[in-house]
Order: structure tokens, then C-alpha cells, then sequence
């Protein structure tokens, strides 16, 4: 074979043989293009602060949800396109052995994936035209965006996914046919399918540079005067502060992932141990096959390890945030009673009616509201494009009444007394981000559009479940029209509940920031998780639909069908159990990680947080994976037993 031209027929052979392989590369592609895709249209959709009223960031949440996606798809379809050519092994061994160089091997497998890959790109952006108004209807039922918010066609975003897409899938098979291309001659003679230096040089430099990385992110976290800043922004923002923690999260995953062909023979030879005493040729070929085809268990037990990982990760650090949260309102808390909206919202006069019937009461009435221009020149304000500094919106409560009847913040600079008047209160994080010093005058634009300058009275400690800005409610009388309170902080039990719910402050329940801290990460891990349970169920077909060859030569030395079901089974759970293995260990160490910095950073002697394993999300994902997994590989190897058994 000279030309490259030759080899044609001999792809379309490979093409109608191994089908099952190229079609499992088309649905991995296809559906992360569209994963990808419909969450970059949803982000294209957002402009600035859409998000309900008290709700972390809509933008920031889907930004975060975006990264989440192009993070799972970049694993799952490198390692499938990957894995694809690395099923083809003997068939390049042969093509070696009768004249073909490396060079026409690459240029071949590339080319075969470029194909497959342009026509997954093309299907992906196609699907993600109904998937995004359809994630964005999820989005307005579970509370994550406003009422209304839909998602319309966007071209840049499904572009950008579509050529990550494309180079993903073609790196992934360069690289393996680069590596495959240099198999010698000889080995075509080979039957065996053990597999040698499955960690090449480059994913060791991968693995490594993930390592630096990662040490540096946390090193960062653990030393920085202040919390990570969110993009875009130059203060910290609290409330999405589980999601930076998700950043280093991902790392620790993706550093572990690539040090898998390493890490995954001797965890599977420590795994299967007990069945090298098994008496039955069902465990015994069960253990072998895990241990000699690394490849494959490394592929297949990707997708599990992901899923299991971040299902195991994610909500740990966000139960842990949660705690922090409901830990640390307990410390500050300083009313008796709270009283909330019920069915219908607090009067807008609920605390003057309150006060009026049953003089003497401390109560203190707090509303959310949202601010523009915050700390931006004065001249800034007359710029009402979305660009200019003074339309960056803020969250803030307004705090009607004395602030220490509602809570006891610990003040860096001033007291809660001195919040009266034209004045504001801020966390010390948004102080120094600003660069903000007690007294300063700081302008900034009401939610009714009315300029005005308040000066800084108080700065406190950054508070989880508080907004960074308070101001007083003497600053903002007159320009809250339509606002009702979002709670009432009461010193006793009032004499007329106005039609709310009275909850008893010091007893631990539901806290709305918690509440919308888990919205967000749903909405952040879903799409992502769903996608990775697909890929389970994709790769497990992919291997055992390439298997038909060992399946008859299995039949043709004894083996009776069950035996090879049962081996087919014991695999599948091999790969699973390895899978929930490491993903134990990255949520653990992540856990650790977590409670370390929430204790030492954010609470700060407040209150502290034990260090919780999510034994629950861990074990019902870890069980998910396992039917998947063994549903996944029986159906195509029952369907191959059928076949007739000839030598």
C-alpha cells in the first residue's frame, strides 16, 4: 500500500464491521454538542441580574452550568473517540503488517472521525433548538429563573460548541491513532489483547500540570485575604461561593480521571482479589479481563467515576455550605421570633402596625431590594447603557428599624447602632473590594431610580446568608413603593400575625439562601449528570458489542451462555465498584478541603461545620451506575449469544 487512496476500501469495511464503536462516538459527540450548546444559548439569553429576587445570579448560575457541561463533555467524548480507536488494535496491526505507515494509519482514523464528528456537531446545535426553551421552562419551574424566561436561537454559542466539539473528538482520535499507528508488524500476529503503557507522556504531563494546578487554586483559597472574586465582578460574592469551591472540585475529579491508568490495575487487582479464589471460570475470566484490558476498564469506568464524583462532590459542598449557613444565622441571630410572608405577602406598613398594636414591641422589618451603581461616580449615573458602572446591579436589604434587634453582626469597623439615617452598612469583603473606608460617602441608585449618596456607618463580617449591603430604612423611606417586607424580626411574639407565618428564630429550619443554594445546583449538576449517566450506557454498548469475536471463542472452548452472562455481569461491577472507589476518595478529600476552608475562612470562630460524607447521593448514584452498567452490557452480549456459534 502506497497511497492513501488504497486503504478506502478497507475504512468502509471498517465501517459496516464495527458499527456499534462509530455509532457510539456520533451519540457521545452529538449529545455533548447539544449539552454544550443549549446551556451557552441560555447564557446568551441572560443579561445582567434576571434571577427572582433573592436568588443567586441567573447569569453567574448558568455560566457555572456551562463550564459544569463543557467539562463532562470534554472527558466523555475525548475518552470515547479514544476509545474507539483503541478497539481497532489488531485491525491497524494488519493494515501495518501489509505495507500501511503510520502516517496513512493517522490520516485515516482521523479522517473517519472527522466525519462522524462533523455530523454529530451539525445534530447536537440541530437538538439544542428545542433543548434550550425546554432547560429554560426546567429553570422557570424550579424556581431558578423568572417568570417568562424562555431561550431563543442563538448561532454563536452552538458554533463554539460545535468546534470544541470537533476538536475534542479529533484530538482524542489523533492521539490514539498516533500511538496505535506505531504498533509494529509483528503484533498483527498477536491475539492477545493486553494492553502496555497505557499512560503515555503526554497524559502524564496532563495529569502533573492538573496537580500544579490544583494545589495552586487551593493554596489560593486558603491564603487570599478574601474570598475568590466572581467573574466579572470585584468583590466577593458569598452566595455563590459553593460554586467557586465546585472550581476546585472539578479539578481534583479531572486530576484523578487522568492519573486513572495508573491508579485503576492495582485498585481492580485489590478489588478482585476474592475472585481469584473462585472456583467457577466466570470470576476467574471476569478478574483477567478487567486487569488486562486497561483501556477498556479505564473507558467504561470513566463515565461512572464522573457521575458517581460529582453527584458525591457537588452535593456535599453544597450541604456543607448549607450547614455553614444554618450555623452561622444561628450565631447572629438576635430576635425571638420571625415573622414571614404566608400565603399572601406582609403589609407594606406591617411593621408600623405591629409596633401600633402592642407598644413597646422591639421589631425590626427587612425588605430585599436591588441597587444599581454601587460606589460609581456620580457623573457615571447619567450613562444608562447596560456597560456603563452605574447599571451593575447589587442585592441589598433594606433594614427598617434597629439593626441589632434582628441580628448580631460582628462589626469590623463602626456599630449597628450607627446604621440611621442616610446611611449604609457593608461587608467587609465588598469594603475592600471597593476600597471603601468607614465614613466614606458612597453613590449608588434605588430600585425607583432616585440617585442618592449614604454614607458608610458600618462594615461587618461577610455573613453566608446576608446580603452584602444593608441599608438603613430611613435612607430608602419613600422610594420602596409596591416593596413588601420580606420578614419581620420580633423581640417577643406579636399580638396580630398580619396574616404570616410566626417561625421561632432560634430553632433551625429552612433557610431561604440554602434553598436557593441547592436551585443552583441542580441546575448547575443536572444536565451535566444526565449526560454522563447517558455516556455509561453508551460506552458498556460500545465494549460489548466489540466483544462478539471473544464471545464465540468463549462459546467455542465450553462455555455455556450463563457463564459468559455471569463474566459479562462480574465486569460490569468490577468497573462500577473501581468507579465508586475513586470517586469516595476525591469526595472525601474535596470534603475535607470544604470544611477546612468554611471553618477557617468564612465562619471564623462563629460557629464550626463537621466534616459529612454524602453517603446517600454516593450510594443511590453508585446503584444507578450499576443497573445502568449491567443493563448496558447484557442486552448487546444476549443479542451476540444468539448468534450461531461456528469455528
Amino acid at each position: 500500500m502506497t497511497g492513501l487512496a488504497t486503504l478506502l476500501p478497507v475504512a468502509a469495511a471498517g465501517l459496516r464491521r464495527r458499527k456499534a464503536a462509530f455509532a457510539g462516538s456520533y451519540v457521545a459527540l452529538t449529545l455533548g454538542v447539544t449539552l454544550v450548546a443549549t446551556t451557552g444559548v441560555l447564557l446568551d439569553n441572560t443579561a445582567g441580574d434576571d434571577s427572582p429576587l433573592g436568588a443567586p445570579s441567573l447569569h453567574k448560575v448558568l455560566l457555572f452550568t456551562a463550564a459544569m457541561a463543557a467539562f463532562v463533555a470534554v472527558f466523555v467524548v475525548a475518552g470515547t473517540f479514544a476509545f474507539a480507536v483503541a478497539q481497532r488494535r489488531q485491525e491497524i496491526a494488519m493494515l501495518r503488517a501489509v505495507g500501511a505507515t503510520p502516517r496513512q494509519v493517522v490520516l485515516l482514523i482521523t479522517g473517519e472521525a472527522a466525519v462522524v464528528a462533523l455530523a454529530a456537531a451539525v445534530t447536537g446545535c440541530l437538538l439544542a433548538l428545542p433543548g434550550a426553551p425546554a432547560l429554560a421552562a426546567w429553570l422557570v419551574a424550579r424556581g431558578a429563573a423568572p417568570d417568562g424566561f424562555t431561550a431563543h436561537p442563538a448561532a454563536g454559542p452552538m458554533l463554539l460548541a460545535a468546534a470544541v466539539g470537533l476538536l475534542v473528538a479529533l484530538l482524542g482520535a489523533f492521539t490514539a491513532a498516533l500511538r496505535a499507528g506505531r504498533v509494529r508488524a509483528v503484533e498483527a500476529l498477536a491475539d492477545a489483547a493486553v494492553d502496555r503503557k497505557v499512560m503515555t507522556r503526554p497524559r502524564w504531563a496532563c495529569a502533573l500540570a492538573g496537580l500544579l494546578v490544583l494545589a495552586g487554586t487551593v493554596s489560593y483559597y486558603l491564603a487570599a485575604p478574601t474570598m475568590p472574586a466572581t467573574p466579572g465582578d470585584q468583590p466577593a460574592d458569598p452566595q455563590l461561593a459553593s460554586q467557586w469551591v465546585l472550581g476546585a472540585d472539578l479539578l481534583t475529579i479531572a486530576a484523578l480521571a487522568l492519573f486513572a491508568p495508573v491508579i485503576v490495575p492495582p485498585l481492580v487487582r485489590l478489588l478482585s482479589a476474592p475472585l481469584a479464589r473462585a472456583v467457577g471460570a466466570a470470576p476467574l475470566l471476569a478478574r483477567q479481563n478487567a486487569l488486562t484490558a486497561v483501556r477498556r476498564t479505564v473507558s467504561t469506568a470513566t463515565p461512572a467515576f464522573l457521575t458517581i464524583a460529582l453527584a458525591g462532590t457537588v452535593i456535599g459542598s453544597t450541604a456543607a455550605f448549607a450547614d455553614a449557613m444554618t450555623a452561622q444565622n444561628r450565631a447572629t441571630t438576635a430576635a425571638r421570633y420571625v415573622l414571614r410572608p404566608g400565603a399572601q405577602p406582609l403589609p407594606a406598613d406591617a411593621l408600623h402596625r405591629l409596633v401600633a398594636a402592642q407598644p413597646g414591641l422591639r421589631a425590626t422589618a427587612t425588605t430585599p431590594t436591588v441597587v444599581t451603581g454601587l460606589g460609581a461616580d456620580r457623573a457615571a449615573f447619567a450613562d444608562t447603557s447596560e456597560d456603563s458602572p452605574a447599571s451593575a446591579p447589587a442585592s441589598a436589604t433594606v433594614v427598617d428599624g434597629d439593626l441589632a434587634t434582628a441580628w448580631t453582626l460582628p462589626a469590623v469597623h463602626g456599630t449597628p447602632a450607627d446604621l440611621h439615617g442616610a446611611t449604609l452598612a457593608a461587608s467587609d469583603d465588598q469594603a475592600r473590594g471597593h476600597g471603601w473606608q468607614l465614613g466614606d460617602q458612597v453613590n449608588l441608585r434605588l430600585a425607583d431610580g432616585t440617585v442618592t449618596t449614604l454614607r458608610l456607618a458600618l462594615v461587618y463580617r461577610t455573613q453566608l446568608g446576608l446580603d452584602e449591603i444593608l441599608l438603613s430604612g430611613e435612607a430608602t423611606a419613600g422610594h420602596l413603593a409596591g416593596a413588601h417586607p420580606g420578614a419581620v424580626h420580633l423581640a417577643a411574639a406579636p399580638a396580630d400575625r398580619l396574616g404570616g407565618e410566626l417561625t421561632d428564630a432560634r430553632e433551625p429550619g429552612p433557610d431561604p439562601g440554602a434553598h436557593y443554594a441547592w436551585i443552583a445546583t441542580s441546575t448547575i449538576l443536572g444536565p451535566a449528570l444526565l449526560y454522563a449517566l447517558i455516556a455509561i450506557v453508551n460506552t458498556m454498548v460500545m465494549s460489548a458489542a466489540d466483544r462478539r469475536r471473544d464471545f464465540t471463542t468463549l462459546r467455542l472452548a465450553g462455555t455455556v451462555r450463563r457463564q459468559v452472562l455471569s463474566m459479562v455481569v462480574l465486569e460490569a461491577v468490577l468497573v462500577v465498584a473501581t468507579a465508586a472507589v475513586l470517586a469516595l476518595a476525591v469526595t472525601a478529600l474535596t470534603q475535607y478541603g470544604t470544611t477546612a476552608l468554611l471553618n477557617h475562612r468564612v465562619l471564623a470562630g462563629q460557629a464550626t461545620v463537621p466534616t459529612h460524607i454524602p453517603w446517600l447521593p454516593l450510594t443511590a448514584t453508585t446503584a444507578l451506575c450499576l443497573l445502568l452498567a449491567t443493563t448496558a452490557s447484557l442486552l448487546p452480549t444476549r443479542t451476540a449469544l444468539r448468534r450461531p456459534t461456528t469455528a
